[in-house]
């Protein structure tokens, strides 16, 4: 598979200062690109990064991952105090589910 056959959004919903939306979009590249590595599943990826603003919690970021893979989704949700931390927490919960389903998909003599 190809760098073409892979895209991946990054929507900044919260107004991030240039460098550390690069910084946050080259992490989310990296990491997903070392994922799908060797995999043919993954089609497409999303990364929406939201600053949560109300009067119980002044500072607290909301990152959103989803990776279109074949036949289901993945998604993450992860909320930190960091913009950065919630991006990270997000695409380990999203690295996670991905190897999860991968490992259950190799042994297919316990599945129903």
């Amino acid at each position: 598979m190809t760098e073409l056959d892979f895209t991946l959004e990054f929507r900044d919903e919260a107004g991030l200062p240039a460098t550390v939306k690069t910084e946050m979009e080259l992490e989310a590249a990296r990491r997903l690109r070392v994922l799908r590595e060797g995999h043919t599943d993954m089609t497409s990826a999303e990364v929406a990064i939201e600053e949560l603003v109300s009067a119980a919690t002044p500072h607290l970021y909301e990152a959103r991952v989803v990776v279109y893979m074949r036949p289901n989704s993945v998604v993450a949700v992860e909320k930190q105090e960091t913009e950065l931390g919630a991006l990270k927490g997000a695409l380990s919960a999203v690295e996670r589910q991905i190897r999860e389903y991968r490992e259950k998909l190799a042994e297919p003599w316990k599945q129903p």
